[in-house]
């Protein structure tokens, strides 16, 4: 008898003990594997009820709103200029397909625009996976979604995530921070926005993108390096006490204030319940009391990093007002008029919402309803604090005019719930006025040293505290120009030794040096202004005399380097000020890879696709002029000859030595039947072929753009239409060393894809 596998699964069980039956795969819809949850939450009603959130008679319809499943929805990026030839692709080729498409007798509903998105750029659809299995046409537009999402022109999110970016009104010189970046859905409409203008490389303004788990910063790199940005920097910090930047202005070393921060804190999620199941068994209204401490200490610190005169957007996906209307009356307050809630109302306009509430109860999860700070007993001190209570002040209540705030209900426009308020700073915060600024004389270590540095240090730092006693809910920073403390806002900062020694008061045990957790990142090192590695570089692609080489980074101290970065000017400001105090996760676009072969025919580095777009308005050489018949060649076949390009780009591709070039396509105004945006792929010219080097997801784009459909059909079956091409260039793009082909091959073939033109 064989000895059994330790490791087998054993069936799952039901609750009555008995295993439990396979589901089948087209089960694995809206909902699959949570048949057992049943949608029902008496507290979660109860609660919502008596807070009146909901308008008169429409709480029946908000709750079947909630147990209903929620549209899947999509986003067109609008960072390439090819946004509008994605859309133009989707309304005359898969919407309209679908509008009479009947599967199982049931009528399939066409694919809506959501009516508050700017230039229908965003959709929703009630197609589920279950359907969408049925179907070859819906196999085909399935296909297209997943094939467009990996390389970065559409984004499928939930139709709320995409408020926050659009309220922020970002413009190209923007310095942005998102302080809970991960996954990174709303980081990527920011990076869009800034490079709105596409004649733009380098726009002024960049995106940090931060989050407190080492893991999903990961997830946040994979986010945003789909689109391909010089001014994206993902690090690594706890939001509520994220570092105080430096940057160099004009010789003096200035602190980094931003123009926009979007600050997405984590909350108790019950606006995601018609998405994330778990939440009807799950909810309770403790989950909202332990977090409204972290959101206002978050809050806190984000307006403290504002400029005067920017904007911050607190949103989060909770309907409850202690996490919501709660969290900003606080941070009003605590301004003391240096904020104030902006009328967003007009900015959306097609945006359905609830205007934010005045009054609200506390209720503990045993049911128990406080209307005021005054009747919570001593017992409850820890668990509730006075900024859950709306203020009691009629005239101060007024004045916050906390109607401004937005409340997306789920019922009005069939979405999840959410809550979203606008910020805009109209001056310092108080603490920042209200201390006087510390000298060299005053602090211990050198002038440049803030509070929260000699923290780190496991030093002390000297602040003073307030007069007025109210360290354990205002935050106090002493200030060196508008430096703030770098502390934990919402709690007291730690006062001097000779402040703990006066009157024998014992103070807190001393701050604890910043610990970095997760995976330790390499180097980033800036290309020095005479770096041999650059000489052959800049001669081979003729690189224009304005071309950043200062902007240009590698990963490695030493050895030799595999890849070239390139980050803004302005992001190379902030790493090079900042590198003590911050862990970056990653940054840059990579722009070119090292060739071994390649040095034998003048340059050891290739272009690379990603950074293609940041490279070409600098380059100046080695550039093929590319019809659309030439786009189809080049992608649907692996090595064709030169000869199977068009004349035109034949004769310049003969004038070429061998190695890496650019292959353009410029649009022609008169054909509207061609793309109507410029197109530049990475290529190989070879001894007597040509390759593009596009992988595997943008080169399936490209030809979707030029007319060529590319799906995989259900046996997997491929039209073999490059054979002939194969058979005769062998040689593929000769010099490419065998490392760099098996390295790029996966991406770059065309395994199992019928072409069909």
């Amino acid at each position: 008898m064989g000895r059994r596998n330790k490791n087998r699964q054993r069936p799952q069980q039901n609750r009555d003990g008995r295993p439990e039956a396979k589901r089948s795969r087209d089960d694995a819809g809206w909902g699959a594997g949570y048949s057992e949850i049943i949608k029902e939450n008496k507290l979660f009603e109860h609660y919502y009820k008596e807070l009146k959130i909901v308008p008169e008679g429409e709480f029946e319809e908000f709750m079947g709103a909630m147990r209903e499943p929620l549209p899947a929805t999509i986003r067109i990026t609008g960072y390439k200029s090819h946004a509008k030839e994605i859309l133009h692709t989707l309304k005359e080729k898969y919407f309209k397909d679908v509008q009479d498409l009947e599967v199982d007798g049931q009528k399939i509903e066409a694919p809506q625009p959501l009516s508050w998105y700017p230039d229908e750029l965003a959709w929703h659809t009630n197609l589920s996976r279950k359907i969408l299995r049925k179907s070859p046409l819906l196999e085909k537009f399935h296909q297209f979604l997943v094939s467009e999402t990996e390389s970065g022109n559409i984004s499928r999110q939930e139709a709320v995530s995409m408020i926050p970016p659009l309220l922020l009104k970002i413009e190209p010189q923007h310095k942005i921070l998102d302080m809970c970046a991960a996954p990174g859905s709303k980081t990527a409409q920011l990076i869009e926005m800034l490079h709105s203008d596409m004649d733009m490389p380098f726009p002024e303004g960049f995106v940090i993108a931060n989050d407190v788990d080492n893991k999903r910063c990961y997830l946040l790199v994979h986010q945003a390096k789909r689109l391909n940005s010089p001014c994206i920097m993902v690090v690594n910090h706890d939001a509520s006490s994220i570092p105080r930047l430096h940057f160099n202005q004009d010789g003096n070393k200035e602190v980094l204030f931003y123009d926009r921060i979007l600050c997405d804190v984590p909350c108790s999620g019950d606006g995601t319940m018609r998405k994330n199941i778990d939440v009807w068994k799950k909810w309770t209204t403790s989950n909202s009391l332990q977090l409204h401490g972290l959101q206002i200490r978050i809050a806190v610190r984000g307006v403290e990093q504002l400029a005067v005169g920017g904007r911050m957007v607190y949103s989060t996906c909770s309907l409850n007002p202690i996490e919501d209307e709660a969290v900003i009356a606080a941070l009003l307050e605590k301004s003391e008029g240096a904020l104030e809630l902006a009328d967003a109302s007009a900015d959306l306009p097609g945006l359905k919402y609830m205007p934010g509430i005045t009054s609200w109860k506390v209720m503990t999860k045993e049911g128990q309803w406080y209307s005021d700070w005054s009747e919570v007993p001593q017992s409850r001190h820890t668990q509730i604090r006075p900024t859950m209570f709306p203020p009691t002040d009629p005239e101060k209540l007024a004045n916050m005019k906390l109607e401004r705030c937005m409340r997306i209900l789920p019922h009005h426009q069939n979405t999840g719930g959410f809550f979203v308020a606008v910020l805009v700073k109209k001056a310092p915060m108080p603490w920042n006025r209200r201390f006087p600024k510390l000298r060299n004389k005053d602090v211990s270590s050198s002038s440049e040293a803030t509070p929260a540095e000699e923290l780190q240090m496991g030093e002390s730092p000297a602040v003073v505290l307030p007069a007025d006693g109210s360290s354990a809910d205002a935050p106090v920073e002493a200030v060196e120009g508008e430096t703030p403390a770098e502390g934990n806002p919402s709690v007291p900062d730690t006062p001097a030794p000779s402040e703990v020694k006066k009157d024998n008061v014992c103070g807190p045990p001393p701050p604890k040096k910043m610990k970095l957790f997760g995976f330790k990142e390499d180097p980033f090192v800036f290309l020095t202004e005479n770096d041999p590695i650059f000489v052959p570089i800049q001669a081979f692609y003729d690189l224009s005399p304005d071309f950043p080489k200062l902007n240009v980074l590698t990963r490695t101290h030493e050895g030799k380097k595999r890849h070239l970065y390139m980050v803004s000017k302005e992001l190379r400001n902030v790493l090079l000020n900042n590198s003590e105090r911050m862990k970056v996760i990653n940054t840059g676009v990579k722009v070119w890879s090292r060739n071994t072969d390649g040095e034998q025919f003048g340059c050891a580095f290739r272009l690379a696709q990603e950074g293609i777009y940041t490279l070409c308005p600098y380059i100046r050489a080695r550039i093929i002029n590319i019809s659309v018949e030439d786009v189809k060649v080049l992608l649907t076949q692996e090595n064709p000859f030169l000869s199977k390009l068009g004349d035109d780009a034949h004769n310049q591709a003969k004038k070429l030595e061998m190695g890496s070039i650019v292959l353009r396509y410029l649009p022609d105004p008169k054909d509207l039947n061609a793309p109507q945006c410029p197109i530049d792929l990475c290529g190989w010219r070879g001894k007597t072929s040509i390759r593009a080097f596009v992988p595997r997801n943008e080169r399936l784009h490209y030809l979707r753009m030029v007319g060529v459909e590319v799906f995989r059909d259900k046996q997997g079956k491929r039209n073999d239409c490059s054979t002939e091409a194969q058979k005769g260039s062998t040689e593929d793009a000769e010099g490419l060393s065998q490392e760099t082909d098996l390295l790029e091959q996966e991406d770059y073939t065309l395994v199992q894809e019928q072409l069909v033109v």
